[in-house]
C-alpha cells in the first residue's frame, strides 16, 4: 500500500507542467497494443528476453523468438563493450512496422522500465532517498535514484539558493513528495527533510539550551546588524555588538558563511524560539578595572578610530574607546569638523576627563594636554594695556578682535566713540580691519576681555567741550532729527544738543516739524552743559536774548510751599532743571 506522509500542497507552485515532467523523467508510458503475427504473441510495451544475432552496422539484431528479428540501436551499448553474438540481453518491444516486418527494441528504455518497478517496489511518498544531482533542468533538478527524479528548486533547502547549478554532481538526501504511476514520475523535496530534521533537532535543542552554555554552530546568513548561527534546528542572532569588545565595522569583519563558531548563549526565548549569542562574552571585559587603569587626569596615548562631526573616537587599547569632544581639542582654535585636528589612524595624546563604567564611556580631551592661554591672559593683557588686533566679527552691540589666535576681546558700541552716536559698529569698522584698542577689564573664569576705542583718546566731556560750549552762548547748528519731544541739532560733527519741544518757540508747539524740517541751520542757544551725562540743552527761542546766559543756572532750587507738591525735576523744559535728562545717546528715548 502506498504511505501517505507529505502535504500534497508543497507541489502545487513548480514550475514545470505533469507533460514536461513526463518527458524530462526519460521513462515513457507503455502502449499494451498487442502483436499477434502467429504464435506466441508480444504486447507493445513490454519487456521481453532475448539472444544477441550479430551487429549490423548501427544496428544489432536480436532474437525474441518473433517471426522477424528485431532491431536494437548499437548507441544503446556506447558506455558498455559492444554486444557479442550469443549474449541475452532484455529489451523493451517498442513497434514493428508492417510494411517491412520490423520490430523495434529498446535495450535502454527495458533498464529504465526495470529501475522504475525496482523503485516503486522499494519506495513510497515520504520515504527518505539518496541520489546524485545529474543535471539542472527547467524548474529544478533532476537526482538519480536509480531513475531520474525532480527536485523542484524552491525544495532545494530552506533559503532557496542563488544558483542550484552548485548542487550538480553531489549526493543529497530527499523525502519523496509524489509517486505518479500512471506517467511514471517522481518529485522529491530536500528542503522538506531539513525541515523535519531541524524540526527533531529543535525539540532536543530546547531542552538542552541554557543561558551561559558555550555552543558550536554554524555560521549560515550575514547582514549588516549580525549573523546567524545554526545551533542544529535553531538559527541564534549574534548581534554586531556582541561579536567584540573593540569596534567593528561589520560582522563580516569576524566571520563568514560556513565558518564553525564557538558561541555563549545570551538568553533564550523558549516561546519564541529566538536564542541570542555572544562572541566577546567568553572573554573577560576590558571595562573591568578601567577607574584604576585610566584614572581621572592620567595623560594616556591611544589611536584615532573615527571621526564624527562631534568629536573624535580614541581606541586606548582593544575594547577602550574614549570620545574627545570637539569642545575638548583646542583651548582657542575656532574647530568646525574634528577632522581638522585629527584622522583615523593617527597616534595622539589625550587627558582623561571623565569615566562611565555603566554607560561604558571615557570622556577625553586634548586641550588639556596643553597649557591654557586663558590662565595667562590677565598677566599678559592687564587693564589698561594697548593692544592690537584684527576684527573677526561684528554684531549689534559690538565688535569682536583677536588679540591673538583664539583670544578675542569685545569692543562695546558705548566705547567706541565719546561723542558720536553709533548705530551699529559698520559704522566705524569692518571686519578683517586692524585696530588699535585699550583693555578695559580681563574675567578669567568667564574667558571675557573688554575692550575700548574711544579710551585711546581724551575725553573731551572733561575739559574741552564744556570749555567751548558755556550756557548762554549762541551757537549755529544742524537739524539732525526730530522726535515728539524734540530736536536733535549737530553743534559740530560726533557732537549734538538737544532743542526741547519747549524751547523751539514762545508760543506751545504741537511738533517739531511744524517748526524746523531736518537739515535746517538754526542758531540756539546754550542752556545747559552736563559733563556727567555727556549732553547739551539747547533753545531756539532764547537765542536772541542777551545778558541771561547762566541765569536759569544760577537760580537756586524753590522749596514748594507747604502742602504744594515739588515739581518733577525731569519734567523742566529745555534741560533748564538741574537734574532731569536733556536727550539720551546710543538709542535711550527720553520721557515726553
Amino acid at each position: 500500500m502506498v504511505k501517505s506522509m507529505v502535504d500534497r500542497n508543497l507541489i502545487n507552485d513548480f514550475d514545470v507542467s505533469e507533460d514536461e515532467l513526463e518527458a524530462l523523467m526519460g521513462i515513457d508510458s507503455p502502449s499494451m497494443d498487442t502483436l499477434q503475427v502467429g504464435s506466441p504473441s508480444f504486447d507493445i510495451g513490454t519487456i521481453v528476453t532475448g539472444r544477441v544475432v550479430s551487429v549490423d552496422g548501427d544496428r544489432v539484431i536480436v532474437d525474441i523468438g518473433f517471426k522477424a528479428e528485431g532491431l536494437v540501436p548499437l548507441n544503446e551499448w556506447e558506455e558498455e563493450a559492444p554486444p557479442q553474438p550469443g549474449d541475452e540481453v532484455e529489451v523493451l518491444l517498442e513497434d514493428m512496422e508492417d510494411e517491412s516486418s520490423e520490430v523495434h527494441l529498446s535495450r535502454r528504455k527495458a533498464f529504465r522500465m526495470r529501475a522504475w518497478e525496482n523503485v516503486i517496489a522499494k519506495h513510497h511518498e515520504g520515504d527518505v532517498v539518496e541520489g546524485l544531482v545529474s543535471r539542472k533542468i527547467k524548474g529544478g533538478l533532476l537526482v538519480d535514484i536509480g531513475v531520474n527524479v525532480f527536485l523542484p528548486a524552491s525544495q532545494v533547502d530552506i533559503r532557496r539558493p542563488s544558483d542550484i547549478q552548485e548542487f550538480v554532481g553531489q549526493s543529497v538526501k530527499c523525502v519523496i513528495l509524489k509517486i505518479d504511476e500512471s506517467r511514471r514520475n517522481i518529485v522529491v523535496s530536500r528542503r522538506k527533510l531539513i525541515e523535519n530534521t531541524r524540526e527533531e533537532q529543535k525539540k532536543r535543542l530546547l531542552d538542552e539550551i541554557s543561558v551561559n552554555q558555550i555552543r558550536t554552530g554554524t555560521v549560515k546568513n550575514i547582514a549588516d546588524f549580525g549573523a546567524f548561527v545554526d545551533l542544529g534546528g535553531i538559527d541564534g542572532l549574534l548581534h554586531i555588538t556582541d561579536m567584540s569588545w573593540g569596534r567593528i565595522n561589520h560582522p563580516s569583519d569576524m566571520v563568514r558563511i560556513d565558518d564553525q563558531v564557538e558561541v555563549m548563549v545570551l538568553s533564550i526565548d523558549r516561546d519564541r524560539e529566538k536564542i541570542a549569542l555572544g562572541l566577546k562574552q567568553k572573554s573577560a571585559s576590558p571595562w573591568e578595572g578601567v577607574a584604576e587603569k585610566y584614572p581621572i587626569g592620567a595623560k594616556v596615548t591611544g589611536e584615532v578610530v573615527n571621526v564624527m562631526s562631534y568629536g573624535a573616537f580614541v581606541k586606548l587599547e582593544e575594547g577602550i574607546e574614549g570620545l574627545v569632544h570637539i569642545s575638548e581639542m583646542s583651548w582657542t582654535k575656532r574647530i568646525n569638523h574634528p577632522s581638522e585636528l585629527v584622522s583615523p589612524g593617527d597616534k595622539i595624546t589625550v587627558v582623561v576627563l571623565g569615566i562611565n563604567r555603566d554607560k561604558q564611556e571615557i570622556s577625553l580631551g586634548i586641550k588639556q594636554t596643553q597649557l591654557n592661554p586663558w590662565e595667562q591672559v590677565a598677566v599678559k593683557y592687564p587693564t589698561g594695556t594697548m593692544v592690537e588686533g584684527v576684527v573677526r566679527n561684528l554684531t549689534n552691540y559690538g565688535a569682536f578682535i583677536e588679540i591673538e589666535e583664539g583670544i578675542d576681546g569685545l569692543l562695546h558700541i558705548s566705547d567706541m566713540s565719546w561723542t558720536r552716536k553709533i548705530g551699529h559698529p559698520n559704522e566705524l569698522l569692518e571686519k578683517g580691519q586692524k585696530v588699535s584698542c585699550q583693555v578695559l577689564s580681563v574675567d578669567q573664569d568667564r574667558k571675557r576681555i573688554a575692550l575700548g576705542l574711544k579710551q585711546l583718546r581724551q575725553d573731551p566731556w572733561e575739559t574741552d567741550i564744556p570749555n567751548r560750549y558755556e550756557p548762554g552762548d549762541t551757537v549755529k547748528g544742524k537739524v539732525t532729527k526730530l522726535t515728539n519731544f524734540g530736536v536733535f541739532v549737530e553743534l559740530e560733527p560726533g557732537l549734538e544738543g538737544l532743542l526741547h519741544i519747549s524751547e523751539l518757540a514762545d508760543h506751545k508747539v504741537e511738533s517739531p516739524e511744524d517748526i524746523v524740517k531736518v537739515g535746517d541751520e538754526i542758531e540756539v542757544r546754550v542752556l545747559r552743559v552736563d559733563r556727567n551725562d555727556r549732553k547739551i540743552g539747547l533753545s531756539r527761542k532764547k537765542a536772541g536774548w542777551e545778558g541771561e546766559e547762566g541765569e536759569n543756572e544760577s537760580q537756586p532750587e524753590q522749596t514748594p510751599a507747604a502742602g504744594q507738591p515739588k515739581q518733577d525735576q525731569s519734567s523742566l523744559k529745555g534741560g533748564l532743571g538741574g537734574r532731569g535728562p536733556l536727550f539720551s545717546l546710543g538709542g535711550d528715548q527720553p520721557a515726553e
